[in-house]
Formats: structure tokens, C-alpha cells, sequence
């Protein structure tokens, strides 16, 4: 029994040792990564809010010029009708 237990732990021991090394070596290969992910993720961000803020700025004049289309049209009827 005992001879089963010490053959357990090193075996947990070993499988231990390959998964630290996979992390570590994972981690090795991700180091030079952020910098490249992060100035493309910026790059992407920089440029959805360009579109963004241009759409939101096309959206504001149409609906100036649709208030002021509706405005032309129910000005002269409110008057009327109020007096």
C-alpha cells in the first residue's frame, strides 16, 4: 500500500510539474501579445466612436430639420385654432 502511495504522488507531483510548464509557457507567449492586442483594440475603439459620434451628429440635424418641418406645418394651425 505504501508503494502505491508514493507511486500516487509522484505521479500527481509530475502532472503538477507539466501543467506549471504549460502555464509558464503560456504566459511566455502572451507577454509580447497585450501591447499588439491592446493598439488594435484601440484602433477599433477610435474608430467605432468616429462613427458614433458622426451618426449621433447626423441623427441630431435630422431631427432639427424634422422639428422644424413639423413646427412649419403645425404652426399656422395652432394659431387658428386658438383664437
Amino acid at each position: 500500500m505504501l508503494l502505491y502511495q508514493a507511486f500516487v504522488a509522484l505521479e500527481v507531483a509530475e502532472q503538477r510539474r507539466r501543467e506549471a510548464d504549460q502555464d509558464r509557457l503560456a504566459a511566455l507567449a502572451r507577454a509580447g501579445r497585450p501591447q499588439n492586442d491592446r493598439s488594435f483594440r484601440r484602433s477599433i475603439a477610435v474608430a467605432l466612436a468616429s462613427v458614433s459620434s458622426a451618426a449621433a451628429s447626423l441623427v441630431r440635424r435630422l431631427d432639427q430639420c424634422v422639428a422644424d418641418d413639423l413646427a412649419e406645418r403645425l404652426g399656422p394651425d395652432r394659431v387658428a385654432t386658438s383664437h
